[in-house]
């Protein structure tokens, strides 16, 4: 086993919200993430308890982990923080959607809201600059 795929699945490991703490950190390095796509270009969602979530990746290879259970026709789509003040947070906020940081394969992972959400990744991102 590769180093990258060591590192890979003790991510895979962690509970939510320490996927969640690793994914704020990741976004406020990087300055990247990732979420799917369907076939027109529209943001994919799931459902949890009558709610909308909003899924979002630290990194392309855990998004692919995640394209099965319906989403095996979708893409997955880099997004950078511009994209994240000027489409996201508004489709987000428009949708009524919670944030699902880093589910793992068909599991839901650790679900925010975009006022936690944005309090968080501006937290770390003053450690950025």
């Amino acid at each position: 086993m590769t180093d990258v795929n060591k590192k890979m699945e003790n991510i895979l490991k962690l509970e939510p919200f320490e996927r969640y703490k690793y994914f704020i950190k990741k976004i406020a390095d990087w300055e990247v993430f990732y979420t799917l796509i369907d076939k027109n270009g529209e943001y994919v969602l799931s459902e949890l308890e009558g709610q909308k979530l909003f899924p979002v990746w630290s990194a392309e290879e855990f998004a692919k982990l995640c394209m099965i259970s319906g989403w095996e026709n979708t893409a997955i789509r880099k997004l950078d923080l511009d994209d994240l003040e000027n489409e996201i947070i508004d489709f987000i906020a428009d949708s009524n959607c919670l944030i699902n940081i880093f589910p793992i394969y068909d599991k839901t992972g650790f679900v925010v809201t975009l006022k936690e959400f944005a309090k968080d990744l501006s937290e770390e991102l003053k450690n950025y600059q």
